[in-house]
């Protein structure tokens, strides 16, 4: 009987806009699986490529699949039409996409990372003894504890080699290798679980989800909770309930650094059964993600928390799907693949049918919308656990006390907070120690000659650095412009904050936390153990400070500088600074202490800072969705924005004013293009950018428009990229 000539469908990791075709070898046919990564040939070279389908066809003129580069699939069949749509959608490479999807290294042919493996010790039955006393302990230690791991006994046992050697050949011992995980959250300890009785509103939440997740289906919800209302023990509960129910679990979180908190809570609910949990984030090693990958895709985790990436988990029944803190602009990948793991989660749901709940006390305006709509179920908590008040809130005006850092109603505040043995929290929005030098005699600042923007100064490295670039440089001395001595720090970063905290309060013991404080490894984890056990009395950070942390003993918070976002050239510029300033006030008196509140800025009267001081999230939402509709802005409208790079700025403008001109003759003025214009950061990393907006009512109008851009691209200049931003949210 003639072999079936089996097609194969390859999404290849290179920037192919489309899968390709490959014949099946008859040798491959009986191993090969969809999920799988192969090599195959792609002109004169060899690269990875993902099967995404095997069929019956013609063969004739294809190319055959090279080998195999897997033992078993790395996602399953289920996966591959949530790949193909936001490959469409955000007209990105499908190759592309499923390689940024899997754990880092697995688009190399040599695979990237290793499985590890380590031997298993087990006593061979009888009771016969060995003369050696070393000898007799360790076999006796294996008869009474059954199979060891060696990274065990050598716990146990100091240098068990040679004895276990000796062991083996005598016929007492049999050893065989074992894959050995990697798995960052083992050997920690599992906290203590506290469940609360629900309260009215949390028990509404509830029934909803519930009934829900027995209907099946896809069915998204919005939990509007203010901070400290008790979303996660919702998102606790529901979960169990779908894990009840056979299903499995995925949670997403905006930042790493919740990621260790939010696993405690977890590890403490079912550390009773057999639930196991995976974690994925790339704050990991690359082999701790493919392990846990590699769990997940085997079945072996019934819930996975991670941060944006981990919406491509290859779960193949999730029941229910979390986004914690749905609002945060970290969930959009800025580069590269500009996925947003929001809306990717809803399409996993609606794809595989399962209940997605977004939660947040200060929703996306376009999810609020949505909600209000009765496009997703509505669920409100309005209060605070256990009846606990929201802080009180306090405007400090700056205007008129320009070289003020610490207003002296903040600075009375600590004094206080610190007799009282409470802890306080202080943000600004700006790491370094001062946004930049300025020579006061001549007017000279130092640039980044890699990018349009002013080096910020670190004081304690003495380095001038590009925040975008990383190029970094001494500060010149003397000044370039002028030869003067002038060249002085100007405004305020975190560390300046954390200098002048050291001055005013000699004896507190402070903690900064930003960017530059936790790059190590585990400095996360080990700064909020700190924290929650009382060893710090001053927290200075950026607005990773601000997002989902639960520090009981927290009762003042200080926003130093409440007009960092408000400047930004960007409609969303009002919702981000209220979100930040509602978030950030939500640490305060999650204890049982009161908490306080003290907010510092230039602009007393601005509605968003209003708002946030209320705690008046449906107030903002009803003016600033009227600003958007008269704007047509999301939710009342849709955006792409189209950038422009090359390291020739004539040849970047002639290309943008190309594309523009065609746009417009191809839009037939559905689409509003405005542009081309210069990027706000008109040269980025040594490249020069212009940008295209593209703005419309309906989003399939858009969809159509992007459709010309494979043809539009091959006509631009030599050296000039186009990357797409679907659904933009930083245009900087």
């Amino acid at each position: 009987m003639t072999p079936e000539t089996l097609v194969a469908t390859v999404a290849v990791a290179a920037p192919l806009p489309q899968p390709l075709s490959y014949l099946l070898p008859e040798e491959l046919q009986t191993q090969a699986q969809i999920g799988m990564r192969v090599e195959v040939p792609l002109g004169p070279r060899r690269v990875v490529g993902y099967l995404l389908a095997i069929a019956p066809g013609e063969a004739e003129k294809l190319k055959p699949i090279s080998r195999l580069l897997d033992s078993e699939p790395l996602f399953a069949p289920e996966l591959v039409p949530f790949f193909r749509q936001v490959a469409h959608y955000y007209r990105h490479p499908p190759g592309e996409v499923i390689r940024c999807a899997l754990p880092a290294g697995l688009g190399e042919k040599k695979g990237g990372v290793k499985i590890l493996r380590e031997k298993v010790y087990n006593a061979s039955p009888g009771e016969e003894a060995p003369r050696g006393e070393r000898q007799r302990d360790i076999l006796t230690y294996l008869r009474q504890h059954g199979p060891c791991r060696a990274s065990d006994l050598r716990a146990h046992f100091p240098h068990p080699q040679t004895v276990l050697k000796r062991l083996e050949e005598l016929g007492l011992i049999r050893v065989h290798e074992e894959e050995r995980e990697r798995d960052p959250f083992r050997d920690l300890a599992i906290p203590a679980d506290h469940p609360v009785t629900p309260s009215d509103e949390q028990e509404q939440a509830l029934s909803a989800i519930t009934a829900a997740l027995e209907t099946g289906g896809f069915s998204p919800f919005l939990l509007h909770g203010v901070t400290g209302s008790g979303k996660t023990e919702v998102y606790l509960r529901s979960i169990a309930c779908a894990l009840a129910a056979g299903k499995q679990a995925l949670v997403l979180v905006p930042e790493i650094a919740l990621t260790p908190q939010l696993v405690g809570r977890f590890r403490a609910r079912f550390s009773d059964s057999a639930i196991r949990i995976a974690v994925l984030h790339s704050g990991l090693s690359d082999g701790e993600r493919y392990d846990a990958w590699r769990r997940i895709a085997r079945g072996e985790a019934e819930i996975v928390i991670g941060a944006r990436s981990a919406v491509f988990a290859p779960l193949t029944q999730p029941g229910i799907i979390v986004v914690d803190e749905e609002h945060e602009a970290s969930y959009k990948q800025g580069e590269g693949f500009r996925y947003h793991a929001r809306d990717l989660a809803l399409w996993r749901g609606q794809l595989q049918k399962a209940t997605v709940l977004l939660g947040s006390a200060t929703p996306a305006l376009t999810t609020y919308q949505r909600a209000q709509s009765g496009q997703t179920g509505y669920l409100p908590l309005h209060g605070r656990v256990a009846g606990r008040p929201l802080p009180s809130v306090e405007i400090l005006d700056l205007r008129g006390h320009a070289n003020a850092l610490l207003a002296a109603p903040l600075q009375e505040a600590l004094t206080a907070t610190l007799e009282r043995g409470e802890q306080a929290l202080l943000l600004l929005n700006r790491r370094g120690y001062a946004p930049y030098l300025l020579c006061s005699d001549c007017g000279t600042t130092c640039h980044c000659p890699n990018c349009e923007i002013t080096l910020t100064y670190h004081l304690k490295s003495r380095r001038l650095r590009c925040h975008y670039c990383d190029y970094d440089q001494r500060p010149p001395d003397p000044c370039p412009g002028c030869g003067g001595s002038q060249l002085m720090p100007y405004g305020a970063g975190t560390e300046r904050v954390e200098e002048e905290l050291a001055r005013l309060y000699p004896e507190a013991r402070l903690m900064r936390m930003d960017r530059d404080t936790t790059a190590g490894r585990g400095r996360h984890q080990q700064m909020l153990d700190a924290i929650l056990a009382g060893e710090v009395d001053i927290l200075i950070g950026t607005q990773m400070i601000a997002k989902g942390h639960d520090f009981p003993g927290v009762t003042l918070v200080g926003v130093v500088q409440a007009d960092t976002t408000l400047n930004f050239p960007d409609f969303r510029s009002s919702e981000r600074t209220f979100s930040l300033l509602t978030q950030v006030a939500g640490r305060a008196g999650r204890g049982e202490r009161p908490g306080t509140v003290m907010i510092q800025t230039y602009h007393p009267e601005h509605e968003a800072i209003l708002c946030a001081a209320a705690h008046d999230y449906p107030r903002f939402a009803e003016q600033e969705l009227a600003a958007r509709q008269v704007l047509g802005y999301p939710p009342f409208g849709f955006l792409v924005n189209l950038i422009l790079a090359g390291n020739d700025p004539r040849r970047v403008e002639e290309g943008a004013t190309r594309l523009a001109t065609v746009l417009m003759e191809r839009s037939r003025d559905a689409v509003e293009i405005l542009g081309p214009a210069p990027c706000p950061f008109a040269r980025l990393r040594g490249k020069s950018r212009m940008q295209i907006l593209l703005k419309a009512s309906q989003r399939s109008v858009l969809q159509r428009l992007l459709d010309h851009l494979p043809e539009l691209r091959r006509g631009l200049p030599a050296g000039v990229a186009l990357a797409i931003d679907v659904d933009p949210l930083d245009m900087l």
